[in-house]
């Protein structure tokens, strides 16, 4: 079921549901694009109106946030629980093990996207990781990236270069790329290659996964965890 939620649409699905939605149409060979969104990621949207217009595309929207769900109950609309970005990238990679389905994995940095593809393999047998390429690469070299995915012969691919570059990457080149379906996953990789952790269970069913990482890397993510919360929920406040 899909709501809107300050101006942007959201599918209000489970995990699992959202996981079978995406393989049900990768199987139909239905094109599919998936965003995650967060509160730094409605505030982006505000601010730019091509990341805001890319959203509004986008064949699945998932509500990676605790702020997301929060927002949506407060404005009295249902949304069943979070579909974090990182873990359905890690739902989607054994399903497409067990499919055949190669995948591509773009962005990190060249050690943290090489380590992502080598623990891919390890931990999902049989998984066809088709090629992978790292995130810094100069506006004149995309091209050439997009030619190399898409020479690849992936089916789904996975990009890991933050808000918006990683959806305005997608929103310029998704025709091209040769791919059934894509996702931007953030810090995903650097999850998978085990480069950074993830927060404490119960502290991810509290919501504070924002906290923990601040905790974590403070001078890195007060901004995000901050500045962008406090703005989100003052667009919370002006909707209702």
């Amino acid at each position: 079921m899909r709501i809107e939620l300050l101006g942007l649409p959201l599918d209000a699905l489970t995990f699992d549901d959202t996981v079978r939605l995406i393989v049900q149409r990768v199987e139909r060979g239905e094109p599919t694009l998936q965003v995650s969104m967060n509160a730094a990621k409605y505030v982006r949207a505000a601010e730019n109106p091509a990341l805001r217009d890319f959203i509004r595309r986008a064949h699945v929207v998932s509500p990676d946030g605790a702020g997301a769900i929060l927002a949506a109950r407060r404005l009295g609309l249902h949304v069943p629980e979070r579909v974090p970005g990182v873990d359905l990238m890690l739902a989607l990679l054994p399903a497409a093990a067990l499919r055949g389905w190669p995948v591509f994995l773009l962005g990190a940095r060249p050690e943290v996207v090489e380590r992502a593809a080598a623990e891919a393999r390890r931990r999902w047998p049989g998984l066809e990781v088709a090629g992978h390429h790292h995130g810094y690469f100069r506006p004149e070299e995309e091209e050439g990236v997009v030619e190399r995915v898409r020479a690849s012969g992936a089916r789904m691919l996975f990009v890991a270069m933050g808000t918006p570059r990683q959806e305005l990457f997608l929103d310029r080149w998704f025709p091209r790329l040769g791919v059934t379906y894509a996702q931007g996953v953030g810090g995903g990789f650097d999850v998978l290659a085990g480069v950074a952790r993830r927060a404490p269970e119960w502290v991810q069913r509290a919501g504070l996964e924002g906290v923990y990482r601040l905790m974590l890397e403070p001078r890195k993510r007060w901004r995000r965890v901050i500045v962008d919360n406090a703005r989100f929920l003052a667009m919370v406040w002006r909707a209702r």
